[in-house]
């Protein structure tokens, strides 16, 4: 009996800690829940594939770097999804990248939509994928501006990144024409990001 009474102590004290573990955990969940985060579509809500291999970044980013995408614009969930698998697609089989290239992107609609994600290495600014966050707005910026729903999208999508703990409170935010031979993210987004906080003009 006494072994029996023994057995069922510890599986007791097993099941408080494993409670108390989960609490725990439940609540870091709750917290970053409670971080007010843009409107974001998953992958798998705008019809994305699974990644084909994951490599981890450390966390927290030091550098945020903006793109465009070169291709249509889109203001609708259902033309931004249609673009995005088709952009999946050509990293995944003609660049034989792990996922589609951004972590994020972000349509005239004003969504945000995820590509890797965060802390996942990306595969959009050489030199800076393992310690970057690349961020493509969807369409041609050369000579315009995304739409004002985007632009204000992608502010709070950084501010969401520093009070998760995925961002610097003082990353630096880049153009990638800055530190690759591309004219992304198009002069004048260029130039409207060059007036935002965190920009670094050398990096």
């Amino acid at each position: 009996m006494s072994s029996l009474k023994h057995s069922l102590l510890l599986l007791f004290v097993c099941l408080v800690a494993m409670s108390a573990i989960a609490g725990a955990a439940g609540s870091g969940k709750g917290r970053k829940k409670g971080v007010a985060c843009p409107p974001t579509k998953l992958k798998r809500q705008w019809g994305g594939k699974p990644a084909r291999g994951i490599n981890y970044q450390l966390r927290p980013i030091r550098y945020v770097i903006i793109h465009h995408t070169v291709t249509a614009e889109c203001s609708s969930f259902i033309e931004c999804a249609d673009i995005l698998q088709g952009m999946q697609g050509y990293h995944q089989t003609e660049l034989n990248y792990f996922d589609i290239g951004y972590n994020f992107l972000i349509g005239n609609d004003g969504l945000v939509y995820e590509g890797t994600g965060w802390g996942v290495r990306g595969a959009h600014t050489y030199g800076y994928n393992g310690n970057g966050t690349g961020i493509a707005f969807i369409g041609n910026f050369v000579d315009k501006l995304p739409s004002e729903a985007a632009l204000n999208a992608c502010r709070k999508l950084l501010e969401c990144g520093v009070k998760l703990g995925e961002l610097r409170e003082d990353y630096d935010l880049i153009g990638a024409s800055q530190v690759i031979t591309t004219l992304s993210p198009g002069l004048t987004l260029y130039n409207e990001i060059q007036e935002w906080p965190h920009w670094l003009s050398n990096p």
